[in-house]
């Protein structure tokens, strides 16, 4: 995953689904068909009735940028002519990894946009004028979904995007090495400071293993590790927003906030332990997860989307989760508890060239997505993916999913939508710097001084 917001986020999901889903062809899904209310199949297979749609055959397209699922996208939109006669949905496909958002940008100057788009929540906002404004939704899935699940995607305050995959992030950990580490089983709970980390890790080395494992790549340390400074501020993101500001307008001294100071304590910890101390700038994505997947370091820095990896592989231990990454020795810190959590891709539905009838048909398409047995058995068993909803009934094989799941379910996750308004450049820029450090090429004060410069002086440019 090479970008948090707008790139991490992409590469992530494209990390999750790359190993799940043909190539799609491109072509129309299904054939029109002018039928107006729903179908004897829709109401015999217990299906909700959707939002009102017009009487006549409609035809909406789709501009999906998860391209390594749009064969299941496809399959998705027979299945849903079938139930619903009158609607057509045709896939409009991006390539994987490559000028997606040229694709979208020409479609609008075009004058042809798509009805409904899968985008990154940052390029939703920086288009937030041409997409339609889902206030008179939003209390319909802040019932739908888990706690925070539609607070993490309002956009200026707006909803904009409905979420309908989610991802999460810490320290993953290998659940048989820890315990034959310490000879009983593993409570995640028991880790609430750095110290409990770091007598841990001793544990662990004693017994012969590798504590930890630390991704070299600048999405990673860039991305996610010291991204996660901008998230710890406080639990709102209008104020971590103001933070950010506050860097570049220079008036934050890095060493001086207690949020990075501690997340980089923690970074010196890991950096102590890594399995990959003596070549820390490898990052060999594949390599990295497969030696975790084995037991071959008891925990990683990583989201659970190295299930893509991980759960493909032969000969590989079965049991793993998450904690959180402890940022100080008081229990009761925010961040200490709680997982990084976020909806890497929303639903936005144009208000650009869309009619009336297609916004009505993309909303009740949308919500059958979400909602019914059908779309979420696509989502969850067919895409690996974990969805932010209460009611999922489909089941998955990821059980780092699993786990990152009961932090959310339990309130103790830390919304780091704050991302959706960083400068795409953010990631790499600041990883870099990281990846210095990592290699002991620059000291904390050299760390904080090359990311202040690069909030003040090129955030963007």
């Amino acid at each position: 995953m090479k970008k948090w917001k707008g790139i991490a986020l992409a590469v992530c999901l494209t990390l999750i689904l790359g190993t799940l889903a043909a190539c799609s062809k491109g072509n129309s899904s299904s054939q029109e068909s002018p039928s107006a209310e729903p179908s004897q199949q829709a109401q015999q297979t217990g299906q909700a009735s959707q939002a009102p749609q017009s009487d006549k055959p409609v035809k909406i397209s789709f501009f999906n940028t998860s391209a390594e699922v749009n064969q299941v996208f496809e399959d998705l939109f027979k299945t849903y002519h079938e139930l619903n006669p009158n609607v057509t949905i045709e896939l409009i496909p991006t390539p994987i990894g490559g000028a997606q958002l040229e694709k979208f940008q020409s479609l609008l100057a075009s004058g042809n946009p798509a009805t409904i788009a899968n985008l990154d929540a940052g390029t939703i906002l920086q288009y937030k004028d041409k997409f339609l404004d889902l206030e008179s939704d939003k209390a319909k899935y802040e019932q739908l979904t888990k706690p925070g699940a539609v607070d993490a995607a309002l956009l200026d305050g707006k909803f904009l995007g409905i979420p309908w995959t989610a991802q999460g992030y810490g320290l993953l950990y290998n659940k048989r090495v820890v315990e034959e580490a310490i000879g009983g089983a593993f409570d995640p709970a028991s880790v609430k400071t750095r110290d409990d980390l770091e007598a841990l890790f001793k544990k662990i080395e004693a017994a012969g293993k590798a504590p930890v494992m630390i991704h070299g790549a600048d999405w990673s340390l860039g991305a996610h590790y010291l991204g996660l400074a901008y998230s710890l501020q406080t639990n709102s993101v209008e104020e971590n927003r103001k933070f950010v500001e506050d860097l570049k307008n220079g008036k934050v001294s890095l060493l001086d906030n207690a949020p990075f100071m501690g997340l980089m304590d923690t970074f010196d910890l890991l950096k102590k332990y890594n399995a990959r101390k003596n070549d820390p700038l490898v990052a060999d994505y594949n390599k990295d997860s497969a030696d975790f997947a084995k037991g071959n370091a008891a925990f990683y820095f990583m989201g659970d989307w190295t299930w893509a990896v991980v759960g493909t592989l032969e000969g590989r231990d079965q049991d793993f989760g998450v904690i959180p990454v402890p940022i100080s020795n008081n229990p009761d810190d925010f961040g200490n508890s709680q997982i990084a959590y976020s909806e890497p891709k929303l639903f936005a539905i144009d208000n650009s060239g869309s009619s009336p009838e297609q916004q009505a048909a993309a909303k009740a398409f949308l919500e059958w997505l979400v909602t019914s047995e059908q779309g979420q058995d696509a989502i969850v068993s067919k895409m690996g993916l974990s969805m932010p909803y209460k009611e999922v009934k489909a089941k998955g094989s990821n059980v780092i999913s699993d786990s990152v799941a009961q932090f959310v379910d339990q309130g103790k996750s830390i919304n780091i939508a704050v991302i959706n308004y960083l400068p795409q450049d953010y990631w790499a820029k600041t990883g870099a710097s990281m990846q210095k450090y990592l290699v002991d090429k620059i000291d904390r004060k050299g760390l904080a001084e090359e990311v202040e410069n690069y909030w003040k002086s090129n955030a963007g440019k």
